[in-house]
């Protein structure tokens, strides 16, 4: 059985462990067999942390022994972004300077998965600074493979958590987005992946030092775990939610909701903006809108999502004038060539002065209303993760139009994180040997309305992963 442990579920790991059908430290060794089989190939686990993950399996299982109950996610192993910090281990971002940037303590998100009795067995590999651009290459620990097909890129920021649940070495990643990065990585990977909403998760991203950064910063960025089914996905999301004195942005919200009244409403969005949709994406969409008719929604095709190309120049303009005084520091860690996504940005939108700053202000607020009156007319969103299948890696850091197509690929997931609203991606199948999925985006702190439907999704349509890589060719 043992051979066979890592392909479960984090919720059948977790029953097996409670219910001393498997020990910890199995679950453990299975997982490090499998990351010393497949990590080679597809070069998404940087930190392995064997020896500290087999050493909390085994008080796992004291623990257990000695009658004590254990977690909801006792003995699962789960791997961690490479700009989160876990305690005693470097927080390396993936580039040289910070190799030795040991973490005094776990993250929030860390240490809320820890106490839920989750185990973390490596950090995961992130383009470089999490700045280089959306494929996942760092300077520090090189590229990380697509294991569906080794001429398309995983994603980012968070590709190596991805590309980790997509084959089998953890049952969990934790990554974060701001405006794709969890999502995007799913699509690419065939897993499911959830944006919470701003505020849902705690967090406190004061890694390089005791200030806090800016307001784009404190408030896009999110951290949302990665899982091969919406079932793993519902467990990490109640473990997270939640609130920490570290951080005053996570609000008591209740885990779950109201029910809504009569079948729930669903706005379908293929093409958001209207900048163009590749014809498989609007087939998976098209597909997912059957699926939930026949789950009982009420799907409707609506003429679009409020305000996205305003909600877009304006996150772009916030984003560079907040970057802006660091940029030259940053440009020299990024280095020569993984400064190129970055650059092309400010080259392309001036940071605004202040009097410009606090009009945008004013008009993200007027953005977040726009959407918030759309999502109580229509509760959920189904939309795109990312226009395309996966593409190349480093299309975005390529040229201009490279640039600008991978934008407008994941636009959908910008404006979303831009107005705090929750995103869980979920796959759809598989169309000439990569797969496809889609997002379903709800109203604030509704996060159990998406993964309602997602897990709807999912009964009909399936899962993916995990899968065995394909490095010199596409996945069957």
């Amino acid at each position: 059985m043992q051979g066979a442990l890592w392909k479960m579920s984090a919720v059948a790991q977790a029953e097996a462990v409670r219910g001393a059908h498997v020990s910890a430290l199995e679950l453990v060794d299975s997982h490090l067999d499998r990351i010393a089989e497949v990590n080679p190939q597809v070069n998404a686990v940087t930190q392995l942390l064997a020896e500290r993950a087999r050493e909390a399996a085994t008080q796992t299982d004291r623990r257990r022994a000695a009658g004590e109950a254990l977690g909801p996610l006792a003995g699962v192993p789960f791997t961690v972004k490479e700009s989160t910090a876990v305690e005693g281990v470097p927080t390396t971002f993936g580039t040289e300077r910070f190799r030795d940037l040991v973490a005094p303590s776990d993250a929030p998100p860390v240490a809320r998965l820890r106490a839920a009795g989750a185990i973390p067995i490596g950090h995961s590999n992130i383009p470089t600074l999490i700045l280089a651009g959306m494929h996942t290459r760092s300077e520090l620990f090189g590229d990380t493979v697509n294991p569906w097909d080794s001429s398309r890129t995983p994603g980012g920021s968070s590709g190596g958590d991805a590309v980790a649940v997509a084959t089998g070495m953890a049952a969990l990643g934790l990554g974060n987005d701001s405006g794709g990065s969890v999502r995007v990585p799913a699509q690419f990977c065939g897993v499911a992946g959830l944006k919470p909403s701003t505020g849902r998760f705690p967090a406190d991203h004061r890694v390089l030092g005791s200030d806090d950064p800016g307001p784009a910063s404190q408030i896009l960025v999110t951290d949302g775990p990665l899982a091969r089914s919406v079932g793993d996905l519902r467990l990490a999301y109640e473990v997270l939610a939640g609130t920490d004195p570290r951080d005053p942005r996570a609000v008591p919200v209740p885990t779950y909701g109201e029910a809504l009244p009569g079948p729930v409403k669903v706005a379908v969005v293929a093409d958001p903006g209207g900048h163009g949709v590749h014809p498989a994406v609007r087939g998976a969409i098209e597909t997912v809108a059957d699926a939930l008719r026949d789950a009982g929604y009420d799907v409707r095709e609506v003429r679009d999502v409020p305000r996205m190309d305003e909600a877009l120049e304006a996150y772009g303009r916030i984003t560079v004038t907040e970057f802006a005084p660091t940029w030259p520091v940053v440009r020299e860690l990024l280095g020569k060539g993984g400064d190129r996504y970055i650059a092309m940005a400010m080259e392309q939108t001036p940071p605004a002065s202040a009097d410009e700053f606090m009009k945008l202000m004013g008009t993200w607020m007027t953005i977040r209303r726009s959407w918030a009156e759309f999502l109580d007319t229509y509760p959920l969103l189904l939309g795109p993760s990312f226009t395309e299948p996966p593409v190349e890696p480093g299309l975005e850091s390529r040229d201009r139009a490279g640039r600008d197509r991978v934008g407008s690929g994941m636009r959908l997931c910008s404006v979303t994180s831009f107005v705090g609203v929750p995103g869980v991606a979920v796959p759809t199948g598989v169309v000439d040997g990569l797969p496809l999925g889609v997002q379903i985006v709800g109203r604030a702190f509704r996060e159990d309305l998406c993964l309602d439907a997602a897990q709807a999704i999912e009964d009909r349509l399936g899962v993916l992963t995990p899968v065995d890589p394909r490095v010199g060719g596409r996945a069957d």
